[in-house]
């Protein structure tokens, strides 16, 4: 760009020279009554002159879609390395949540073979028998001690029975409550989960809210930068376009100022005398 504008600046200021000296050619050819040659001077001038705007306004075009292209290229380039930015911040943030889902993951299974190991070595309390089976053992014991064996026998057998039914129903009982026990605790560790995912979504909407914000800032920049760059063309142009009418209005009044050229010398004759009969 700037060898472009050095040769632009080497064009015009060439023009410039050439103009004078053919502005001044035709100021010679005025002097000396060479009228023809004035006037090709002129039109050649005239031709130099609206090339040389030409090329000045083209300049001035193409240089201000160069500015604007520029400020596209820079907003698009700020804009790939936001999104860049961004989507490594957020894909780290990703990574770090599933980190911690696996942990607190790896964590409950540990603490769920620890609560099931302890609920299986817990001491057992005795069985706590009923009435019922208690006095049929004392029947059993006292017949047996009075040598009524058979009919001992037959107590036997109905408190066998009877305490294999309690001891089933206790260890019912007790399995039940290591069931209920084991619920509770897995429920506490869903909760526990779902509050970390809670978290990490909270942080993650927080994250597209920041990114958002980001965003719409980058954009008014962008549209400030476009707004100001338009405003100065705006008034480069206006500016040129003056410029350009001031010097034909400058070269029009110029040419009215010599347009009646003084006649030269060997034109001039002398006023006739008139002869009275």
């Amino acid at each position: 760009k700037n060898i472009r504008g050095m040769q632009g600046d080497a064009e015009s200021s060439a023009v410039a020279d050439f103009l004078l000296i053919l502005e001044e050619h035709k100021k010679n050819c005025e002097r000396q009554g060479k009228y023809v040659e004035a006037d090709i001077a002129k039109k050649r001038l005239a031709e130099l002159r609206q090339h040389e705007e030409n090329r000045k306004q083209e300049s001035l075009r193409s240089r201000q879609i160069a500015q604007r292209l520029g400020v596209e290229e820079a907003h698009m380039l700020e804009f790939q390395q936001f999104n860049t930015m961004w989507d490594r911040k957020m894909k780290e943030y990703e990574e770090r949540a599933a980190e911690l889902h696996e942990a607190m993951m790896q964590r409950h299974l540990l603490d769920l073979q620890e609560f099931r190991k302890k609920s299986a070595s817990d001491p057992q309390r005795g069985p706590k028998f009923s009435k019922e089976l208690l006095d049929q053992r004392r029947i059993e014991a006292t017949l047996a001690k009075q040598g009524e064996y058979a009919e001992a026998q037959k107590v036997k057998v109905k408190a066998d029975a009877l305490e294999a039914a309690e001891r089933e129903r206790m260890q019912a009982e007790k399995n039940q409550h290591t069931s209920v026990a084991e619920v509770k605790f897995l429920h506490k560790q869903e909760q526990e989960l779902n509050a970390l995912k809670q978290r990490v979504q909270a942080g993650a909407e927080e994250q597209r809210k920041m990114r958002q914000l980001d965003l719409e800032r980058l954009l008014q920049r962008y549209h400030n930068v476009k707004a100001e760059l338009e405003a100065q063309q705006n008034i480069e142009r206006r500016r040129s376009s003056l410029s350009l009418t001031s010097s034909h209005v400058g070269r029009q009044s110029s040419a009215r100022l010599t347009s009646t050229p003084s006649q030269p010398h060997s034109a001039r004759r002398a006023p006739t005398s008139r002869v009275v009969a």
